[in-house]
């Protein structure tokens, strides 16, 4: 059977494990803010979706234009989401490293650096694609020119 820890061991390697447990309640957040854009995205897909057999004309190719970039949008978000959700994995693999390493007494540094290394990767692409995912909403946004009545001023 093995000793218990000490718990100042025990308290030590808490005390270690908070940046990185900080970090995870970020990513969780920034989870947060996806799968939120997600659930808009796809609320709006399903309005199209009714509106669209009944379209003709310009109105039609309007939604049809709509619906394609709802699901480019879906698809980058949806790897923005899994490449978070990785790095959230990864920084949880950090932690139960640290805590193994250390009632164990094993020396996995190595490992710790480039587990958290493999995490900050992650976290960033999964931020390049939210980028990419808000900057493909703005550029659907745009209000056509016919409803902003500009030639009224």
């Amino acid at each position: 059977m093995l000793p218990a820890p000490y718990l100042s061991t025990v308290a030590d390697t808490i005390q270690a494990a908070i940046a990185p447990v900080f970090l995870l309640a970020g990513i969780g957040a920034f989870l947060n803010v996806m799968v939120g854009r997600l659930a808009r995205i796809v609320d709006r897909a399903r309005v199209i979706e009714q509106l669209h057999p009944r379209s003709t004309g310009l109105e039609h190719d309007r939604h049809v234009w709509e619906l394609r970039i709802i699901d480019r949008r879906i698809s980058v978000i949806n790897n923005a989401i899994f490449l978070c959700v990785a790095s959230a994995l990864a920084i949880s693999i950090v932690v139960a490293l640290m805590f193994i390493s250390r009632l164990a007494n094993l020396h996995v540094g190595l490992w710790v650096a480039i587990a958290f290394i493999v995490s900050m990767l992650l976290l960033m692409a999964g931020l390049i694609y939210f980028l990419f995912e808000v900057r493909m909403s703005l550029k659907s946004i745009h209000i056509r020119k016919e409803l902003l009545e500009l030639d009224r001023k």
